[in-house]
């Protein structure tokens, strides 16, 4: 089956396009900030800039990994559930489902190693900006050299190849088990581990009353109690959609009136799939705004007591800063590879509408009323993550219930996934429209 996944990896180079750029793009990241390891263990680093070296390459590097390993599985899950026919035929002429997870398996990780030798020369540039940022800021002397060494190359090259394995894995697991016919307890573990991120994010954030104002460690509390609220919300994504959809469906069929009904349709029957969209939607909005609401309040706190900003307070931001940027493009990767993926298979399902007397610009809206449904469940949700580490914190640190930034912080991330979500969307299906009906119900079949 090995033969057979290279073969088909050769033949459709652009059907596992979106997978390359999401595993190129986390790998270069992975091993931009394991140089930093290679760097700070070279002889004649004092200890303050290895200190800060390594910091940011354990916190940044832990990051890094669970994002590629969620960007990849978006981009995978879609790809297999666009293969339901190509599977569902190879099991037909005899292939076993240990044969086809072989051959899913073996392609995920030709695409990683692919990913990972094409990665090293950004990351070479990446480590050397790195480490150029950080010495500006003087948290790293100015006569320490990047290094780009084994650890950098050789773990970044095992987490995007066991990434892509993984998530390959546990795709094509679930596609063959669908296929079939197995019939499993529903979500159970994603309940589980759900539930369990909720729980731990409430607990995690919970804590944060019980540091000082000044401890150096108090960010770390709600912060990452903003992350798992975030990643617990965005397991029950289906769930949160038809909750929101319940609310949204008469307004919508009101204002676009068949396009509406269309977009109801629509997303109920698809909830489960379009989890691929809101997961990042939930991760970036609810991450992106705790992190820099917290940095800001962190920020006017030291301002108005007088005190001059410690290497340590630098680094904090820092760190903050980068782990916000690596999320937002992330998040942006994993949101824009999932529409459009979606989109572009959905080029049958349009032909069809149109045939049965939609047109273009009635397609066009319900592809707009889906979008503007996901964003808004996306806000909800993320909005609630965002809150429950942020007001611990701001209690706290600044004897308020939300920063003066916040609002207009919160407004700049959803006007980001606003225009993400709506671009992506609006753009594919104008693209997938421009082929005549007829055409693209042809070719889809």
């Amino acid at each position: 089956m090995f033969s057979l996944a290279l073969r088909s990896v050769r033949h459709h180079p652009g059907r596992f396009g979106a997978t390359l750029l999401s595993a190129f793009l986390g790998a270069v990241i992975v091993m931009s900030f394991d140089s930093l390891y290679d760097t700070a263990a070279q002889a004649g680093v004092d200890d303050t800039s290895a200190e800060s070296l390594t910091t940011a390459a354990s916190v940044v590097g832990g990051y890094g990994t669970l994002l590629v390993f969620f960007a990849i599985a978006s981009t995978l899950t879609v790809n297999v559930r666009q293969r339901a026919a190509e599977l569902s035929l190879l099991r037909s002429c005899g292939a076993t489902p240990a044969q086809i997870k072989r051959m899913v398996v073996g392609e995920a990780a030709l695409i990683g190693v692919a990913a990972s030798l094409l990665a090293i020369g950004p990351a070479m540039l990446g480590g050397r900006t790195l480490v150029g940022a950080f010495q500006d800021t003087g948290q790293v002397a100015d006569g320490v050299d990047a290094v780009f060494g084994p650890v950098a190359a050789g773990s970044g090259a095992a987490v995007t190849v066991l990434a892509s394995a993984g998530a390959a894995f546990l795709a094509v697991r679930r596609a063959t088990r669908q296929q079939a016919g197995v019939r499993r307890p529903r979500g159970r573990l994603r309940t589980i581990g759900g539930t369990a991120a909720l729980v731990l994010g409430v607990c995690s954030a919970s804590s944060t009353f019980a540091f000082d104002a000044t401890d150096p460690a108090l960010m770390a509390a709600p912060a990452y109690g903003a992350i798992l609220i975030s990643v617990g919300l965005a397991t029950f994504a289906p769930a949160l959609l038809r909750a929101v959809l319940s609310v949204l469906a008469w307004p919508l069929a009101a204002l676009t009136g068949a396009s509406g009904y269309l977009t109801v349709l629509n997303l109920r029957q698809r909830a489960g799939e379009l989890s691929a969209v809101l997961m990042p939607l939930i991760l970036f909005i609810g991450v992106a705004t705790a992190t820099i609401s917290m940095q800001a309040v962190e920020n006017d706190a030291i301002a108005s007591s007088g005190l001059a900003r410690t290497v340590g307070d630098k680094n904090l931001a820092t760190l903050n800063l980068i782990v916000v940027g690596i999320i937002v493009a992330f998040a942006c990767i994993m949101l824009i590879n999932s529409l459009y993926a979606a989109t572009v298979h959905r080029r049958r399902e349009f032909g069809g509408q149109r045939l049965a007397g939609a047109t273009p610009r009635q397609v066009l809206t319900m592809v707009g009323a889906e979008s503007a449904v996901l964003v808004s469940t996306g806000v909800v949700a993320g909005t609630v993550a965002a809150v429950a580490g942020l007001v611990p914190f701001t209690v706290v640190r600044a004897d308020g219930v939300l920063p003066g930034q916040g609002p207009w912080i919160w407004l700049a991330t959803v006007a980001v996934a606003v225009a993400a979500t709506l671009g992506t969307g609006l753009v594919t299906t104008r693209r997938v429209l421009r082929a005549p009906a007829v055409e693209a119900v042809a070719v889809a079949a």
